[in-house]
């Protein structure tokens, strides 16, 4: 039987030669000076060998146990040559099956239901949080404290429901993996009880108009970027949903010179069914206070060309619109952490509009307050949505803009305000 001094003492020679050991196992050494563990032996009468690997990474101990655990699989029957590639097979499988491939292969099969904008929003919350983390592992090494390291950085930065969210995509991506044999268990389905409970109910929103406006005074008078801050403005004058404001361009507003100027919304980026976001019909047109045109033309000089247009565009990329989470941690930095949010100025137009219709017996204008908020009754069509009841619209959106912005400084001033 060999020793370890023997196997390390072999030298090259003008020939391959081996050096035994017992029950098969040899030494092969090279004339480069390489040597390599090997094993003979025979299946159904005709000799084989199967090559363990190279010495002195793989030991003479090592060696023997490598060997007799192939001696175990030829007495239960199996040809241990074959089940080497079988497992080499499997295992370059598992590297090629990484959870970064099986989610864009999830991704693309859900495509056709979802709308563009939602499929978009889905593949960069990927990219974004995940893939870094666990997207080049294979999926059948992801473990449930990896995937909580993937959310808890995104519960942290006080985006509980995009963890949950989050969370939910990871599990359909394992689902989809156990159908196709590649995993048998979801690590993500247990972290759901992990995390921090999703806020139910209203989102939080100034009720009245004195907090609605130290929301912005303070929210403006505070560092940060520019474009945030008209954003925050145009987002608080036109009440509409935060996701169109981020995303608007500079060709959906028509008339800013005239005395009529309008927004015009995209269907596809209103919160409408994945049918309705496809018909044109069902745009929303808004109509500009005079506040609001200045706002919008302060972003347009200011932002400059940009290759999509985007006029509240990223600070890091001309290319990416501002985030939703930048305009929420403007409203938390400036105090206002449950108390107000970027989607609350839409629960604010609607209570502090409401009350003053109320109080001078207009009740026909609550109608036209909600539909100012892109509500549309079910069985109505678009031309409901787009133009009806402009004038009166427009006279409303006006008086909310001049209550709001009482005393407040021009949208130019906001450009001189400190950055960060």
């Amino acid at each position: 039987m060999l020793t370890d001094i023997a196997c390390r003492k072999a030298v090259p020679k003008d020939k391959p030669y081996k050096l035994g050991d017992s029950g098969g196992l040899y030494l092969y050494v090279l004339p480069s000076g390489f040597k390599s563990w090997r094993w003979k032996f025979r299946v159904g009468g005709k000799e084989k060998r199967l090559v363990f690997g190279p010495y002195p990474a793989i030991s003479l101990s090592k060696a023997r146990e490598m060997r007799e655990e192939a001696a175990r699989r030829l007495r239960s029957g199996e040809d241990p040559a074959i089940a080497k590639r079988q497992r080499a097979a499997e295992q370059a499988a598992a590297a090629s099956n990484t959870f970064e491939s099986v989610a864009l292969d999830w991704h693309a099969s859900q495509k056709d239901v979802w709308s563009k904008r939602h499929a978009d929003l889905v593949l960069s919350s990927f990219k974004t949080d995940v893939f870094p983390r666990i997207g080049k592992l294979p999926i059948a090494a992801i473990t449930t404290p990896l995937v909580l390291e993937v959310l808890r950085p995104i519960e942290a930065r006080g985006a509980v429901e995009t963890a949950h969210r989050v969370r939910q995509r990871i599990s359909d991506v394992f689902a989809r993996a156990i159908g196709a044999g590649m995993v048998v268990t979801d690590p993500a389905a247990v972290t759901r009880r992990a995390l921090g409970p999703k806020v139910k109910g209203k989102f939080p929103a100034a009720r009245t108009l004195k907090v609605a406006r130290e929301v912005l005074t303070r929210t403006e008078h505070q560092p940060g970027h520019p474009l945030t801050k008209l954003a925050s403005r145009l987002l608080a004058l036109t009440a509409a949903r935060s996701s169109p404001v981020r995303l608007a361009e500079r060709h959906e507003f028509e008339g800013l010179d005239g005395p009529e100027p309008i927004w015009r919304i995209p269907a596809a980026k209103m919160k409408l069914g994945v049918e309705r976001k496809r018909d044109a019909a069902f745009e929303f047109i808004v109509p500009l206070s005079r506040q609001a045109v200045e706002t919008i033309r302060v972003a347009i000089d200011f932002s400059g060309e940009t290759a999509p247009g985007y006029i509240f565009r990223s600070v890091r990329s001309a290319r990416r619109p501002i985030s939703d989470s930048t305009l929420s941690k403007s409203y938390r930095e400036a105090g206002f952490s449950g108390v107000h949010v970027p989607h609350g100025w839409r629960a604010s137009f609607s209570t502090i509009m409401n009350e003053l219709v109320k109080e001078r017996g207009h009740d026909a204008d609550r109608a036209v307050i909600d539909l100012m908020l892109a509500h549309v009754p079910p069985g109505v069509e678009g031309d409901y949505n787009r133009a009806a009841y402009m004038p009166r619209r427009r006279a409303l959106a006006q008086e909310w803009a001049d209550l709001l912005m009482r005393d407040m400084p021009h949208p130019e001033l906001l450009l001189d305000a400190p950055r960060r």
